[in-house]
């Protein structure tokens, strides 16, 4: 007996179990033909979740290879992930999640009719990658404190983290960051069966008292304090496409879901889903968190100077918008695509504006019923002055792009505008700030003072070097440059410059050709280019189709300029386009 079984386009998601129930002779039998899976198909066209371009599915669906991107706004850096969506056990893991999240938004699951919906099963996935009491798949480190887990950027892919989160008894594992929490939900949801991709933002504010503004403290040396508010130099979020049926919608578009809890004022939440399209045209009524979204990506900076007396008073400076520059894998490509144009119009367009007036209404009831040239003055009055104001340009250009063990070059750019001369002190400083905008460590000071003669343009070079900033950097490979003029001198002038420094790269050579279930080797080289030993060197492997769990070698030290080459034999257990990761650990970083 040949049986086909064809489940409805709206039947819920979930393991199925197939029994045959034969009635002969007066005698009825019941025989358990096994069990089989109903997922969400975008390949059907009456799904939620269908999605019309087989290129896109490829990429979205189907794809266990991404790329994560992270850095600055001016300097982004990448690093290849491991989806493993279709390695074994992990559908198993993905509907225990379902089962373990249920009562999120229905306190009980015994119908499991929400199952059939894409938009409660993003929610409830939402929830549970970190967000859950006890049974979140992930953790975030409190005050960059992860001595008692695993660091969060040395995880190279989902896989070991599902299968450490189901093989603990469900209990969150210690510790990630947004990539990995936006990674592992992309995971999840494309196992299910639902177009996903993780984005990045760069420049994310996170206020808990203004939606619409992010305030950043400095003293007069420069050194940015630490503040209720946090400017994040990158975050990570998902994307998942589907027809939103609370919403009306007949075709499938991308929704914004935020895996990573962050600090609302009332406490910390993740958010989503939240129509991509809605963000864009301010209209914050339609949707789950399009308050908290839309602020993301378009509140205002603002910088003060913080005296010895506790006065504050905003400086001169050019600022970057918040949320200028969205981002996210091409298509069938390594490359990134720049998503913003889907997030907001063009900065200072009549659409743009139109857009922010109708959310700032919604976000400040006080001004429902004001006009835009009422919010607009109010909004030019909270913001900074330009440099040109006071009739000096400045800016830092990178001059080198320093890796670890290298110095950082930079040229200090200052031009006068005005037919006077300018004589002016400057505070200069530098400090390392994680993704997340907590200032660390300021670790160089100095002061200088510029002449410029009317309409006179001054390269100065700076160079920090690696002893300088090297015992300091540890895991945050970013560094904040600020100059900043003595207050004493009259206005108060401030450039800045955040920098990446670049790790060393680990070197990944195939010995022979894969074939599946054919032992293959490669070579694992890499070298330490400090003037110091590096210790507690460890390197970890991993690539889905390649090992079954990830391999952890201990390099112990390696001596200044040593290269260490190691050799690692593994089987290819399934077919596929494959990708060997190789992740490098120190005391350094």
């Amino acid at each position: 007996i040949s049986i086909s079984v064809f489940p409805p386009s709206n039947a819920c998601i979930g393991r199925y179990i197939l029994n045959m129930q034969i009635t002969s002779c007066g005698h009825t039998y019941q025989r358990c033909l096994g069990d089989f899976y109903v997922l969400f198909n975008p390949w059907c066209a009456d799904d939620p979740v269908y999605m019309d371009n087989q290129a896109h599915r490829e990429e979205y669906v189907l794809n266990e290879h991404g790329i994560l991107y992270e850095g600055v706004h001016k300097h982004i850096t990448s690093r290849p992930w491991h989806f493993g969506q279709f390695e074994e056990g992990i559908l198993d893991i993905c509907l225990k999640i379902l089962d373990m999240g249920a009562s999120y938004h229905h306190g009980s699951d015994r119908d499991r009719c929400w199952r059939n919906d894409p938009v409660h099963v993003s929610m409830v996935v939402n929830h549970m990658i970190s967000s859950h009491t006890t049974n979140s798949i992930m953790k975030i480190p409190e005050n960059n404190d992860y001595l008692k887990g695993t660091k969060p950027f040395s995880w190279n892919g989902s896989v070991p983290i599902l299968q450490q989160w189901y093989n603990g008894r469900c209990r969150p594992v210690r510790y990630g960051y947004c990539g990995s929490l936006a990674s592992v939900m992309c995971t999840v949801m494309r196992c299910l069966g639902i177009p996903s991709r993780v984005v990045t933002n760069f420049c994310f504010p996170c206020s808990i008292e203004n939606p619409l503004g992010i305030n950043e403290i400095f003293d007069c040396t420069g050194k940015n304090l630490c503040g209720k508010d946090k400017l994040w130099r990158y975050h990570c979020w998902n994307e998942s496409w589907m027809a939103r049926r609370d919403l009306n919608q007949c075709c499938g578009d991308w929704q914004c879901l935020d895996p990573t809890p962050l600090e609302t004022g009332r406490g910390s939440a993740c958010s989503g889903p939240t129509w991509v399209r809605s963000i864009r045209e301010g209209e914050l009524d339609l949707d789950y968190d399009g308050q908290h979204m839309f602020s993301r990506v378009n509140s205002n900076y603002v910088g003060w100077l913080s005296q010895n007396n506790a006065k504050k008073t905003k400086f001169f400076c050019d600022t970057w918008p918040c949320g200028q520059h969205l981002i996210t894998k091409s298509v069938g490509s390594e490359q990134f695509e720049d998503i913003t144009g889907a997030y907001k119009y063009e900065l200072g367009s009549v659409k743009n504006k139109e857009a922010y007036y109708r959310a700032y209404r919604r976000i400040h009831p006080g001004y429902c019923n004001a006009s835009n040239c009422h919010i607009e003055r109010e909004l030019s009055s909270l913001k900074n002055p330009f440099l040109s104001d006071s009739g000096i340009n400045m800016r830092l250009k990178m001059a080198n792009c320093p890796m670890y063990g290298e110095d950082v070059q930079l040229h200090w750019l200052l031009e006068n505008l005005r037919g006077e001369n300018k004589n002016l002190k400057f505070n200069l400083s530098a400090q390392i700030v994680t993704y997340s905008g907590c200032p660390m460590d300021q670790f160089w000071k100095d002061s200088v003072n510029v002449t410029l003669g009317p309409r006179e343009v001054k390269k100065i070079p700076l160079c920090i070097s690696y002893s300088q900033y090297g015992p300091y950097l540890c895991d945050h490979n970013i560094m904040k440059v600020v100059a900043l003029s003595d207050p004493e001198c009259g206005e108060v002038l401030m450039v800045s410059r955040d920098i990446v420094i670049n790790r060393p790269p680990v070197i990944v050579k195939l010995l022979s050709q894969p074939r599946l279930k054919v032992p293959c080797t490669a070579e694992i080289s890499f070298c330490n280019p400090l003037q110091e030993d590096m210790k507690n060197c460890v390197m970890t492997l991993e690539g889905c189709g390649l090992f079954k769990e990830p391999m952890t070698i201990d390099l112990g030290t390696l001596a200044s300029n040593q290269q260490a080459r190691t050799i690692v034999e593994f089987t290819p257990y399934r077919l596929g386009s494959h990708r060997l990761l190789a992740n490098f650990g120190c005391h350094r970083f």
